[in-house]
């Protein structure tokens, strides 16, 4: 029994206050964990970048980001959208002297009339192949005629665009530039690991992209036959290998024409590719020699 009425009371009084207090250290605490926690995230970006259906404060997918520097590190391939067709070319690099030549083709076939090239990660770009080649044949099945360019690119958006949205799968690794011939005349779009496309008269990709991009506005796109946008491609991807001379490469072009190939697309002939191979070369050291020529009468100018 208490000693005095207010005893107990006092005693439950002391309780809740202790209580109370205890609970406001608690928050406090939990409250500056929260805070470090949210200073180490913001500025490291760890936590972020753990999903790819999570956006950081900024609006930055890192997800997406890491997978475009897969592409940034890869071979270089280029399309060109010429007078009559397409042409797709790309530079294999050859890791070692082991390999099979003309294995592991980098540019393949979607449709009869449709191919693909791609830079970045491989298997990533044989998942998309073959996810292009079941749109493709689904729509044929249903309707009796080939798959036209734009409903096959609008179909591969919408998939490699649903990998960047889920937590249980990861952003495709490559940039894939899809060309083709349809009813509609010729085609060439590139699709990014974002799942975003755009139609382009010549598109690159790849290490070298920025060179070949460079090249490439140089030309009159619209108003060069297959043939000889076939050496151009050969001599672009020749002069972007420049920067990696120590590894030897595979030169890869395929062409989409009404003209040289009926609508199909194809490998170029070995003839035309050793042509091509040829004009790469001769232009290569053609530049060489003006630039030596243009040094040496700076020279002279200076010595005068």
């Amino acid at each position: 029994m208490p000693r005095h009425a207010n005893e107990g009371k006092i005693g439950e009084f002391d309780s809740f206050i202790n209580t109370r207090a205890l609970s406001k250290y608690s928050g406090y605490l939990l409250q500056a964990h929260l805070n470090i926690e949210k200073w180490y995230v913001t500025s490291i970006g760890t936590g972020y970048d753990l999903s790819n259906s999570v956006f950081s404060p900024d609006g930055r997918n890192f997800q997406v980001e890491y997978a475009s520097k897969a592409v940034e590190n890869a071979g270089t391939s280029i399309g060109i959208k010429c007078k009559d067709g397409v042409i797709l070319a790309t530079e294999k690099i050859i890791t070692s002297k082991l390999l099979v030549p003309g294995k592991n083709k980098r540019i393949q076939s979607i449709d009869r009339h449709v191919g693909v090239v791609y830079s970045g990660l491989i298997p990533d770009g044989r998942h998309l192949v073959n996810r292009g080649r079941d749109e493709a044949q689904s729509f044929k099945s249903l309707y009796k005629e080939p798959m036209g360019l734009e409903g096959l690119i609008s179909r591969l958006g919408y998939y490699v665009q649903a990998y960047t949205c889920y937590n249980s799968v990861r952003p495709f690794g490559i940039n894939a530039i899809i060309g083709g011939v349809d009813d509609d005349g010729a085609h060439l779009y590139m699709l990014e690991p974002s799942g975003v496309y755009w139609g382009y008269l010549g598109a690159a990709t790849g290490k070298g992209r920025q060179a070949a991009k460079a090249e490439l506005e140089k030309l009159d796109l619209p108003n060069i036959s297959a043939r000889q946008a076939v050496k151009e491609a050969a001599r672009i991807i020749h002069l972007v290998h420049e920067d990696n001379k120590d590894k030897d490469y595979e030169l890869e072009i395929t062409w989409v024409s009404k003209s040289e190939t009926n609508g199909l697309h194809k490998f170029v002939p070995e003839e035309l590719l050793d042509e091509a191979k040829k004009f790469a070369e001769q232009a290569a050291e053609g530049g060489s020699d003006s630039d030596s020529d243009s040094d040496s009468s700076s020279d002279e100018e200076m010595e005068k």
